[in-house]
């Protein structure tokens, strides 16, 4: 990876944690707090290669695990928080954002909304079976998948759409102004 795009993947993970602070502050403590987090992740898938956006969010999940306070809920950091029902989310966005950015294969609106969309789907598809596995064998709450589906998915779906659509159009706009080519042959 150039110095450039490490910087870059820096910058991502700088941001995650700031938005996810601010808005913390802001908002009541609930189960599954509204987030930027999926924003930031599909705008480094966009903008960074597949590996570069795997690493800035791994960072953003490491600075938590070792104790620096910048998850959403409580505990807010360390290695407890793996037990937090949501942490599942966490870890399906390094995965994300590696998908969303393996995906694109032109720097248009469309070949960004697809990707973002993949990228929710990685994202949903891991935090979904964790938050299962915590909330019914940790927590020792029975909770069946039509639940889960109505606490994790309903509430934010339509947030993630917008999320997808802003986040599209705005790297369109920034992969011509910082001249980021996305192309790749595999």
């Amino acid at each position: 990876m150039s110095t450039k795009e490490l910087v870059r993947a820096a910058l991502f993970t700088a941001m995650i944690c700031v938005v996810t602070i601010l808005i913390r502050m802001f908002q009541p403590v609930v189960v599954i707090p509204f987030s930027l987090q999926p924003f930031i992740m599909l705008m480094a898938g966009y903008l960074l290669s597949p590996r570069a956006a795997f690493l800035s969010m791994s960072a953003y999940i490491m600075l938590g695990l070792i104790g620096i306070p910048v998850f959403s809920v409580p505990p807010y950091g360390g290695p407890a928080y793996i037990l937090v029902p949501t942490f599942g989310f966490l870890i399906g966005m390094p995965l994300a954002a590696w998908a969303a950015s393996r995906m694109i294969r032109a720097s248009n609106l469309w070949n960004f909304i697809a990707a973002g969309i993949a990228g929710i789907i990685v994202l949903y598809a891991i935090g979904m079976p964790y938050m299962y596995i915590i909330l019914n064998f940790y927590l020792e709450k029975v909770v069946d998948v039509i639940q889960l589906i109505k606490i994790a998915v309903l509430p934010f779906i339509i947030f993630d759409l917008i999320k997808i659509f802003i986040a599209s159009l705005l790297a369109v706009d920034l992969s011509s102004r910082l001249d980021i080519e996305r192309t790749y042959t595999t």
